[in-house]
């Protein structure tokens, strides 16, 4: 949260308007979002509607129930759940089997636990109103438990484009034929409110296409060590 955020929470330049919605459909198009899809399905990909009651939880805490944009989603992932676990935790790791993210550090030594923090950015192409830039996250671990759940919060910041206040919830259930992953964030700011519907869309891309990746990784592993074993 800073100073430099937008004072007006409601009036919107059209050039912004218009930078936010290339921006939608520049990420889709280069593949930042979509490039980690089946051509066919990335093209035609729309995120579902999700009810917001009953939000996912991590030890008794969720993701801020006053934010306008908000996206739930889950998959069935058929890996062991240590397997998807280690994936999931192991974020300086992440760059290796999710293209959007370009770099990743860890702000703080040992293994991931509560208020752990970690930096990484995903890169924005250039678009018709402005050149590539990227968007450094700042991720603060909140709550954890381990095989169970984590929760963590933070700014996203990038020229053009400002998410104040970031929060997202993962839990992991296992359940007949493999883990059941869900996911939940909302995205809070006034710039990023300016367009919800718009918003709510690009962010939905993004937990479909990283629910997509961690399945992939997951279950691939899962392959090459049963065929290991014969």
């Amino acid at each position: 949260m800073s100073s430099n955020a937008p004072s007006n929470t409601r009036t919107v330049h059209p050039r912004l308007r218009g930078r936010i919605a290339a921006l939608t459909i520049s990420l889709a198009v280069a593949g930042v979002l979509a490039g980690n899809l089946p051509a066919a399905q990335a093209a035609t990909a729309q995120p579902r509607p999700t009810s917001h009651e009953g939000g996912l939880q991590c030890r008794g805490e969720g993701v801020d129930p006053t934010a306008k944009v908000r996206y739930r989603t889950k998959t069935l992932v058929k890996a062991p759940l240590s397997t998807i676990w280690k994936l999931q935790t192991d974020v300086e790791r992440w760059p290796s089997w999710q293209k959007p993210v370009t770099s990743m550090k860890r702000l703080d030594p040992g293994p991931l636990r509560e208020n752990s923090r970690f930096r990484w950015t995903t890169p924005v192409p250039a678009i018709p109103v402005s050149p590539p830039t990227t968007l450094v996250i700042t991720s603060t671990v909140r709550q954890l438990q381990h095989h169970t759940c984590i929760r963590w919060t933070g700014p996203a910041i990038g020229e053009g484009l400002r998410i104040d206040r970031g929060v997202h919830v993962w839990t992991f259930t296992p359940v007949r034929g493999g883990v059941l992953v869900r996911t939940e964030e909302t995205h809070a700011g006034d710039q990023i409110e300016t367009d919800v519907p718009l918003a709510t869309d690009f962010l939905g891309k993004g937990l479909e296409s990283w629910l997509h990746d961690l399945k992939t990784t997951a279950e691939a592993r899962t392959g090459d060590h049963m065929r290991g074993r014969r």
